[in-house]
């Protein structure tokens, strides 16, 4: 997902700025809650495996530009479940950033709007999680529809994004409603790989057996992706 170059421009890119520093803020703050409770070492662990594979996610996976912006395969619920939030959130904001710094510099004015959209909908999934799952169950215990939904929050949330950042930068004018709604059912596709993805992910975590005690203990995954929460 990147915000095409000029769909928000001049004075109005300001705004992106505020939403992106109040995403990297509250990112900041998550980081710091989960370093006090597993260790700045779980922490840094987690979010060098968040940053390498998000970058590759960008870099390697397919990607192709639709409407307003390029559909990516993200993965964000997966990072979410098998390294928890902080390391997600953080991974998110600097696989994007070094993607920008070393491959691709004409997306760095855009960044703010990209790590909105990225970060923001992570927040609210990790919300939902919350609300959607007992706090005795494991992650890979979970059951395809509350990953469906989890990874459905997050996706439309890009979705969501994307559009306003498209409306206030361009208006509603036919052309950009259409390049909106090509972006948006194009991520339809993404809405159902990632579900299974996750299921595929929990379900090789659920056949590890023994070494799953040696998981919960190391600083490498999140530890409700085993433990009762």
């Amino acid at each position: 997902m990147h915000i095409e170059p000029g769909l928000v421009d001049g004075t109005k890119i300001i705004l992106s700025y505020a939403t992106g520093g109040a995403a990297l803020i509250y990112t900041a703050k998550l980081c710091l809650k989960t370093a006090r409770v597993r260790g700045p070492l779980s922490m840094l662990v987690r979010s060098l495996a968040t940053t390498a594979l998000v970058f590759s996610f960008f870099e390697i996976l397919p990607h192709h530009p639709v409407g307003v912006s390029e559909v990516h395969l993200i993965l964000g619920s997966t990072l979410f479940l098998v390294f928890g939030a902080a390391p997600a959130a953080l991974g998110l904001a600097l696989g994007l950033l070094v993607q920008g710094l070393f491959f691709a510099p004409f997306d760095l004015p855009q960044y703010g709007m990209n790590v909105t959209t990225l970060l923001v909908p992570l927040f609210a999934l990790s919300g939902l999680a919350r609300l959607i799952i007992a706090p005795n169950t494991p992650y890979v215990d979970l059951g395809y529809r509350q990953v469906l939904a989890l990874s459905t929050a997050y996706q439309g949330g890009i979705v969501a994004w994307v559009a306003f950042w498209a409306v206030y930068g361009q208006g509603l004018t036919m052309s950009n409603v259409a390049a909106i709604a090509s972006f948006g059912g194009a991520y339809l596709f993404v809405i159902t790989v990632e579900p299974l993805v996750d299921l595929v992910v929990l379900a090789a975590a659920k056949t590890l057996g023994g070494s799953r005690e040696r998981l919960v203990e190391s600083v490498a995954v999140e530890r409700r992706l085993f433990q009762l929460g």
